[in-house]
């Protein structure tokens, strides 16, 4: 086949698109918005080109696990989380795990090979640096700092203040984790009315005053259109979010979702590919969902611009095992990864 007829074969708006592969200039919202209504046939199409756009400006691969640090009785009302105090999923209800059981459960993962552990707890969030919580995931990070010298440590503890902030800093945490979850004019209606967007977007200017790097994405599948998903994505770049992990809703019986129809798989590898084209150099992590809502598809998203993901389970849902990851990303790797700065595949 000719280049002529090769180039005539990709649809237009993906055409258009690979602008980004030569300058890293991110897609704008008209274009975006055209690749969001491609018929399925161009699919393939838009993973290959968010897959050379990853390859070329994001390469390598971010892979992380975490701890459910503390678990259940949240008063907060997220509409999909079972650990909320609200709905009746039935989940295990523990307070803040001890600095040295957080420390022998970051060696698990450590051995695994994987170098990058979260602490996460359920909960409103911490405030104030001498808050008796805080005090003892600083304890931890240090724990773990001092005997897994390499491990990089991140936090998701909820909403926090400047002393919070500071005292994290200072404590040498990684990233710290806060998605938007979805756009933020319909956070209230999609997420949560026990607190707001804007409450989100207050805690991570805080973030930012203090240097900390976010991990800050959202979720597939809550009853948002592809339009809201767009949304998210220029919100995530006005903030400019560096770390973007993206969930694909598990419907959890007990939740309000727990009825939710599956999101096709072709509409979730759409999303992915269209956030890289927005995000053409940030690691891109799929996190939940990959497993129970992707099944034998989520290679795809690997190969359509994700560049990371979490290993070993999720807070209250079991994932897939790090050696399963393993030999998945390994076999991946030949498909052209380059093992760029980024790469942390476990070993």
């Amino acid at each position: 086949m000719s280049a002529t007829l090769s180039v005539a074969a990709i649809h237009p708006a993906v055409a258009k698109a690979y602008d980004v592969l030569a300058t890293g200039t991110p897609i704008e919202l008209p274009l975006a918005t055209r690749l969001s209504l491609l018929p399925g046939e161009a699919v393939l199409d838009l993973l290959s080109l968010a897959n050379k756009v990853r390859l070329r400006h994001a390469p390598g691969l971010h892979v992380c696990s975490i701890v459910n640090a503390k678990s259940g009785a949240c008063p907060e009302n997220c509409r999909f989380c079972a650990q909320s105090a609200h709905h009746a999923a039935q989940v295990p209800e523990y307070g803040l795990l001890d600095p040295r059981e957080l420390l022998s459960r970051a060696k698990v993962v450590w051995r695994k090979g994987v170098r990058r552990f979260g602490i996460v707890t359920s909960g409103s969030g911490c405030a104030g640096g001498d808050h008796g919580e805080l005090r003892s995931v600083i304890e931890a990070i240090g724990l773990i700092h001092d005997k897994l010298p390499g491990m990089e440590v991140c936090a998701s503890l909820g909403a926090l203040d400047d002393a919070a902030a500071q005292t994290l800093a200072a404590a040498g945490v990684s990233h710290y984790n806060l998605n938007l979850q979805v756009a933020t004019a319909r956070y209230r209606e999609l997420i949560s009315d026990t607190h707001s967007a804007a409450d989100r977007l207050a805690a991570i200017g805080t973030l930012k005053r203090h240097g900390i790097r976010l991990c800050c994405g959202g979720i597939i599948g809550v009853g948002e259109t592809m339009a809201d998903r767009l949304a998210l994505a220029f919100e995530l770049q006005e903030l400019g979010v560096e770390t973007i992990p993206l969930n694909v809703l598990i419907p959890i019986p007990g939740t309000p979702l727990e009825g939710s129809a599956p999101v096709p798989a072709v509409e979730v590898a759409k999303t992915f590919a269209i956030f890289r084209l927005i995000h053409p150099r940030a690691v891109i992590k799929f996190a939940a969902g990959r497993e129970t809502v992707m099944k034998d598809f989520q290679a795809l998203l690997l190969l359509g611009g994700v560049n990371g993901l979490l290993t070993g389970g999720y807070l209250t849902t079991r994932g897939r095992e790090t050696c399963e990851d393993t030999a998945l990303l390994a076999e991946l790797s030949r498909f052209g990864d380059d093992g760029g700065p980024e790469r942390n595949l476990p070993r």
